[in-house]
């Protein structure tokens, strides 16, 4: 092999691309505690703020391990949750078009982080037939830049990958988005003749195990319900 010649053996092409996985992994995780720093600055900012006196309405964190975190506010939850792997995106993928990943095309490997977002009641009654959706998931490169496919405001004001590098004020708007999104996605009533029937065996079960399932835009398709959004 002649000494300016890339080395494209085996085993250095497997090494290549494990370190680029890796170095993408650790980005995306660094993120990840990013977000958990953030919000734990904004609980700690909402308590500040009423002085312990919240009338009932909740703003709290809660760990749910290494890869997820949550945050309940008001009647809704925030789920942040890490893939431990990472992905490229498809020749399709309207990211795979631009500028800034045909200069380097090891940029349009990414992790991801995704953002759920539940019913409170949910949880506190253990109803597991109700609906989450997700609002956006959040990609983060090796340069650590980042985009976001979501909904309304969240997909629509963080969605410059070649220019949106991830810091903790990016995080915080992202945070704070998400909020205010979930905030003013309210609960609609599904549709009359979905729910006009109910079996015997549902009216008997206890409230934790019914099978009405709940959600917030339950009875609506999701994707109808993402264009109806982004008109």
């Amino acid at each position: 092999m002649e000494a300016n010649q890339p080395d494209n053996s085996l085993f250095e092409v497997l090494r290549r691309k494990s370190q680029l996985k890796q170095d993408v992994y650790q980005i995306t995780h660094s993120t990840f505690r990013l977000f958990k720093n953030v919000i734990l600055e904004m609980v700690a900012d909402y308590q500040q703020k009423y002085n312990g006196n919240q009338q009932s309405i909740p703003f709290e964190y809660r760990d749910r391990g290494e890869f997820e975190l949550e945050l309940r506010f008001g009647g809704d939850v925030l789920i942040f949750m890490m893939h431990t792997n990472i992905f490229e995106f498809s020749r399709m993928h309207e990211v795979m078009k631009t500028t800034y990943i045909h200069d380097d095309k090891q940029r349009s490997y990414c992790g991801v982080i995704n953002i759920y977002n539940f019913l409170a009641d949910s949880f506190r009654y253990n109803r597991i037939n109700d609906l989450g959706y997700m609002i956006g998931r959040v990609f983060v490169n090796k340069d650590n830049h980042y985009f976001i496919e979501g909904k309304r405001e969240i997909g629509m004001l963080f969605n410059n990958f070649s220019s949106s590098v991830m810091t903790k004020e990016s995080a915080r708007q992202i945070v704070e988005s998400s909020v205010l999104y979930t905030i003013n996605f309210d609960l609609l009533t599904p549709p009359y003749d979905q729910v006009k029937e109910v079996t015997v065996f549902e009216m008997q079960a206890s409230l934790e195990n019914m099978k009405l399932r709940t959600g917030k835009r339950l009875g609506f398709r999701f994707q109808a319900d993402h264009e109806e959004f982004r008109q």
